[in-house]
């Protein structure tokens, strides 16, 4: 009896540890600026399951005058992922609050900083995404590329 327990115990782990090395959280750190820039043009998620995605607002102007986001989606859908952010407005965090989105934070304004978390399995292979702040005008220099 003991040893088909130990048999069943040693088997249960290995398929824990076994599901453990498959999960894999990145952390990704992003810095937004007041002179309306990202500290990084690439976010690479490859061998991850699930990104930790912190983004800090370094500067120190208010939201409504120099107010950050983050938003990920294909590139595709960008153009109308920030023109239904910019319908959505201020009072809404300028969210556009799409299906197309794969992740976004909330608006920050300087020395405020948000941690979300999301899984990579919304990433389809062939298909490049892009992320961005949402912010009116900010989308035009405030872009990266995601890597898979």
């Amino acid at each position: 009896m003991k040893l088909s327990m130990r048999l069943v115990v040693g088997f249960l782990s290995s398929i824990v540890i076994s599901s453990a090395s498959y999960s894999k959280t990145c952390d990704v750190a992003v810095d937004a600026t007041d002179a309306m820039s990202f500290n990084t043009k690439v976010m690479a998620t490859a061998g991850c399951t699930e990104i930790k995605l912190t983004l800090k607002h370094v500067g120190k102007l208010p939201k409504a005058a120099m107010g950050h986001n983050l938003v990920i989606s294909a590139e595709s859908d960008m153009k109308n992922i920030v023109t239904a952010a910019t319908k959505a407005g201020f009072a809404k965090d300028y969210s556009p609050g799409t299906e197309h989105v794969i992740a976004a934070t909330k608006l920050l304004g300087g020395g405020e900083t948000e941690t979300i978390t999301f899984p990579t399995s919304k990433f389809k292979k062939g298909t490049k995404y892009k992320f961005f702040c949402t912010f009116p005008g900010h989308s035009a220099i405030m872009v990266g590329d995601v890597t898979l």
